[in-house]
């Protein structure tokens, strides 16, 4: 894990620290989500939380063939 210390300045900004921006390779135009969680502020690239909600919401079956097989059972009830 790297850590490093950073400060806020006048306008409200921080730098993040070289070390993080080489690992994360973020450069001049990068674009980060900042979020809030409790008392941290997380900064996640767009792609990360693109993946990140995939996974969460991504089902192994999918739900529009799941409502057809319920549908073909109950048309063959009717």
């Amino acid at each position: 894990m790297i850590e490093a210390i950073t400060k806020v300045n006048q306008q409200g900004r921080i730098v993040i620290p070289i070390q993080l921006r080489q690992q994360l390779e973020l450069v001049p135009g990068s674009k980060l989500i900042a979020r809030l969680e409790g008392n941290r502020i997380i900064l996640e690239k767009p792609d990360d939380v693109f993946q990140r909600l995939r996974s969460t919401f991504n089902s192994p079956e999918s739900l529009v063939e799941e409502l057809i097989a319920e549908r073909r059972i109950e048309a063959t009830h009717e």
